[in-house]
């Protein structure tokens, strides 16, 4: 028995870190950050994003402060799967994982099963305050969950908020400065007349 499980202990271990927050909290930045520690101990990295996202670059993951690195744009959660060698890969991260479709939760739980260290992050609430598609489920099974904050662009105030400032109803509407603010919570309610 005791064999068994000092054998067990020295298999690749994998886990699920989410980094989450507003529009403009340095999200993606922290992800970089990680990814390149990552590379720095000479790990087999994959990096991820949602084709739909091409504010900046088709096919590279870019920050707000103009941070980049190449990346792979998939459709949706099952093509990463197609993508990595779960034999050869240890780092797999995942940029605007809020834009997923539910599937994405599984790809995530199956590459940490396998020993792989999972990075994603994501809005954790869209323009409405809401829970962002598979945010809260992913946030669930994490071992890690980082929130991040940016500044409240009304009051300076610590923001958890991403308030859309551009008429538009759907929920997925990519944007920069001309379409969000950070706000706290105060003025969230206050612009949005939430009580």
């Amino acid at each position: 028995m005791f064999l068994e499980n000092k054998a067990s202990r020295n298999h690749k271990k994998g886990w699920i870190e989410v980094i989450c927050g507003s529009m403009f909290s340095g999200k993606t930045e922290e992800l970089l950050r990680r990814v390149r520690r990552a590379e720095f101990a000479n790990q087999k990295i994959e990096l991820f994003k949602p084709a739909i996202d091409i504010r900046y670059e088709e096919t590279e993951v870019v920050s707000h402060n103009e941070n980049s690195r190449i990346s792979t744009p998939v459709n949706n959660s099952s093509e990463i799967l197609l993508y990595v060698n779960m034999s050869d890969v240890q780092v797999v991260a995942i940029d605007e994982v809020q834009f997923f479709d539910e599937g994405i939760v599984d790809v995530c739980n199956r590459l940490a099963n396998a020993g792989i260290r999972v990075i994603v992050s994501g809005l954790d609430m869209d323009y409405k305050g809401e829970p962002f598609g598979p945010m809260p489920k992913l946030m669930a099974v994490a071992e890690y969950v980082s929130k991040q904050h940016a500044i409240c662009t009304r009051c300076g105030d610590l923001a958890q908020f991403s308030h859309r400032v551009v008429a538009n109803e759907q929920q997925v509407l990519l944007g920069e400065k001309d379409s969000y603010e950070p706000l706290c919570r105060h003025c969230f309610n206050e612009v949005t007349n939430h009580n």
